[in-house]
């Protein structure tokens, strides 16, 4: 059977069962709990020094009534970031190339900031439809602007995730299958091939990582507008 470079991104069924839910939950499991012992070990040390640090640099620019976010931040970060590197081990899935699953979670964090910014500071949310200094004849054009603006924040915050993953997944297996056919034929060339596959990993590595952290990044940003 003829298999497409697109397979790869289909939910996993086995049995008939989905196992999407699986997918999700299973890097909580990978993480060390915490002990309640006085000196920790290497492993739980550094993953309380990453926290910190994360969270520092992300609540920064924000006031107090944006650090009750924080630990949902955090888990965000955390959750998407242990998805995108473990769906680059072979044989995996990843459920962050989904447009569905980014979406399912762009959407309700986004929209949670803009009933924050209503709840809070109605005023100064809707003035940010509208600059300061606009010639009267360009309100009308300036509002209908900044509101689609404003109501595509979470499609970007989605197909920005979802087409990243999926363009270096796909460059990978691209490289992997050249590298494969290349072997007996020309074994110079399939070892070049192969070298930069290794490179081209590490380079998604790092994208995964920016990805994750770009995501909950933006929307610290968007809470910032409205807190």
């Amino acid at each position: 059977m003829m298999l497409s470079f697109f397979d790869q991104f289909m939910s996993p069924i086995y049995l008939g069962i989905p196992l999407m839910a699986l997918a999700l939950s299973l890097p909580w499991v990978l993480f060390p709990t915490p002990s309640h012992r006085w000196l920790n070990n290497r492993i739980i040390t550094l993953q309380g020094w990453f926290f910190n640090r994360f969270t520092h640099q992300l609540l920064l620019p924000l006031n107090q009534g944006g650090h009750k976010w924080a630990l949902m931040m955090t888990s965000l970060m955390t959750f998407i970031l242990t998805i995108n590197l473990l769906g680059l081990l072979p044989y995996t899935f990843t459920p962050t190339t989904q447009l569905s699953l980014n979406m399912g979670l762009a959407v309700p964090l986004w929209l949670a900031t803009v009933i924050v910014g209503f709840r809070y500071q109605m005023t100064a949310t809707l003035g940010h439809l509208l600059p300061e200094g606009t010639p009267t004849p360009l309100v009308p054009v300036l509002i209908i602007i900044e509101t689609i603006s404003l109501i595509i924040r979470p499609l970007a915050l989605g197909v920005r995730l979802t087409a990243n993953l999926t363009a270096g997944h796909l460059l990978i297996q691209l490289i992997a299958t050249a590298a494969f056919v290349l072997l007996p034929l020309m074994p110079t060339v399939a070892i070049l091939t192969a070298i930069l596959l290794f490179l081209l990993t590490l380079l998604e590595v790092a994208v995964a990582t920016i990805q994750a952290y770009v995501f909950v990044l933006l929307l610290s940003l968007y809470l910032q507008e409205n807190v």
